[in-house]
């Protein structure tokens, strides 16, 4: 296993202590499949293993999409979306995504600063 990838998992696992709230914490690459973390211990996914591979290759594709507005408006930090069932939140890191899901009654407002500042 490449020094990265244990990293990354290493990453995954300090972002799911951040927050009890943190229901997923994974790293996607560019091509959309998961190198690195997973699920919380303990907690049922909302959608199928289908499903999580079609969300993953979107994700990819919707943070390539971004990067076409960064000389416009400089790189992206994280994006988020809050729905009904929970909130889901991609932080680039390098070429990868680190992506984020957690309980839709979490602290959206501060929990993306306790994640960028891990990645620092």
């Amino acid at each position: 296993m490449s020094s990265i990838i244990r990293d990354y998992f290493k990453l995954c696992a300090d972002i799911k202590e951040i927050d009890s709230k943190i229901r997923f914490a994974g790293v996607i690459n560019p091509r959309g499949r998961l190198v690195a973390g997973g699920m919380k211990e303990g907690i049922e996914p909302l959608e199928s293993q289908k499903d999580d591979e079609m969300l993953y290759m979107e994700l990819a594709l919707r943070v390539k999409m971004r990067q076409e507005f960064d000389k416009q408006l400089g790189k992206v930090k994280f994006a988020m979306a809050l729905r009904e069932r929970a909130i889901a939140m991609s932080f680039p890191v390098g070429e990868d995504i680190l992506y984020v899901v957690t309980e839709p009654d979490a602290d959206y407002k501060t929990l993306p600063e306790k994640v960028l500042e891990l990645l620092k």
